[in-house]
């Protein structure tokens, strides 16, 4: 293949501003669950006073929308190699600002998992199709900057979703408001141009999209599964570290005013700033993985933090958040890692699915913390999640060290199996 006649020479052409504000909208409708999951389930006839309860219905919704995700990330991530970058940047944002604003009419909780569900899939589709036109259309000694500028932009989204929230105090208009800012995106996308290398793919005979091709060659398959374990660390933290929050402080100094979602806020405001920092990490290292290290070193040192017993109120566990957040700033270049590990006609369906394979490990990780090392060993919950952090942070550390680096990879490639003899 030949490289495309022209690329962007600006990390802030149209497609790299598009795929920000198209993950800001993402990250806004993918986290507002979390912020406003209490009021809502009250809403919904849900009593708070009954722990059993909200945590069924809690986990109802929110599983729901993490298998959303994942059978999302198989269909935009074909639909991406397949149809076109484009397509799925257009397709799964009508999709998910439809199901928003059908949210916002829900009437008990099995209709809100539904709609989520349904959500779940259209945000499914949304950083991969952004990353992988990204880093086609900008020259490789750039695009780490451009990705780490789309995902560190995006994750604003978090801290968009706690302060609408707050200014509204009405969950359902704060879903309702997610669709509309999804309908106005769409206008912004009519745009964005086409990677050059996927037309010159689309016009070939070359297998494009074929999932199943990460799983019939051992190392490809070897491939697949480092670059969705080297990125296992970040909901680690996010779904347990700072999602329980208020039940850390309780177990830390007793009596607590801690919000969840205000820890999320932090801590999602602060990872933003760790992913368009991690761009320049990595240009100035030219290595991802050097980045990676880095950024893993900070994950470490904020979990001993976490746990030394240094936190004695709520404003130091926020702070403890925020650095929790900071240090697993390294999202952008994980998942811009996946898009470089595979060729043209894989590489949608590669960096689509890698996130959100992460993003469903939640429940496997709630699994080994709750179920393993709580219920079946006895231990109590802070020394559970102490083991799932080391167990978690110990197969990322093996998995990055068996990684490609991909720094100065060409993309102009294809997948194909005679690469894999």
């Amino acid at each position: 293949m030949t490289a495309p006649a022209q690329k962007p020479a600006s990390v802030f052409n149209i497609a790299v501003i598009v795929a920000a504000l198209g993950y800001f909208v993402d990250i806004y409708d993918l986290l507002l669950f979390t912020i406003v999951r209490e009021p809502s389930l009250k809403g919904l006839g849900v009593d708070l006073t009954n722990t059993k309860e909200v945590i069924g219905a809690s986990t109802m919704v929110i599983n729901w929308q993490m298998w959303g995700l994942l059978i999302g990330g198989i269909i935009w991530g074909v639909m991406g190699d397949k149809k076109g970058r484009l397509s799925v940047l257009f397709g799964s944002i009508i999709l998910y600002s439809i199901a928003n604003f059908f949210t916002g009419f829900v009437q008990d909780v099995q209709q809100y998992a539904y709609a989520r569900f349904a959500a779940g899939i259209g945000l499914a589709g949304e950083l991969g199709a952004g990353i992988t036109l990204v880093s086609e259309l900008l020259p490789k000694n750039k695009r780490g900057i451009g990705t780490s500028l789309v995902a560190g932009i995006g994750l604003f989204g978090a801290v968009a979703a706690y302060f609408t929230f707050q200014l509204t105090n009405d969950w359902r208009l704060c879903y309702k408001i997610g669709a509309g800012l999804g309908v106005m995106l769409l206008f912004l996308r009519i745009s964005v141009a086409e990677s050059g290398m996927f037309k010159q793919v689309r016009d070939s005979k070359v297998v494009r999209g074929n999932f199943l091709m990460f799983f019939t060659n051992a190392r490809r398959f070897r491939k697949y599964l480092l670059a969705i374990l080297i990125g296992l660390p970040t909901w680690y933290v996010i779904g347990i570290l700072v999602n329980l929050s208020n039940r850390f402080a309780t177990e830390f100094y007793g009596e607590n005013k801690v919000e969840s979602g205000r820890a999320i806020m932090y801590a999602y405001a602060a990872i933003a700033i760790g992913d368009i920092l991690v761009g320049f990490v990595s240009q100035y290292f030219k290595s991802r993985k050097k980045a990676l290290y880095l950024f893993y070193f900070f994950s470490i040192v904020s979990g001993i933090y976490f746990f030394s017993g240094n936190i004695h109120n709520d404003a130091s566990m926020y702070i403890a958040c925020t650095m929790l957040g900071f240090s697993t700033g390294f999202w952008a270049i994980f998942v811009t890692m996946g898009a470089e590990q595979f060729g043209t006609n894989l590489r949608a369906t590669a960096a689509t699915t890698i996130p959100n394979m992460v993003r469903g490990s939640v429940p496997l990780i709630n699994l080994m913390f709750v179920n393993w090392f709580q219920k079946t060993n006895g231990w109590s919950f802070v020394y559970s999640a102490i083991i799932t952090g080391i167990v978690v942070m110990a197969i990322t550390l093996i998995a990055a060290y068996f990684t490609e680096e991909t720094f100065h990879k060409d993309l102009d490639y294809l997948e194909t199996e005679e690469m894999y003899p």
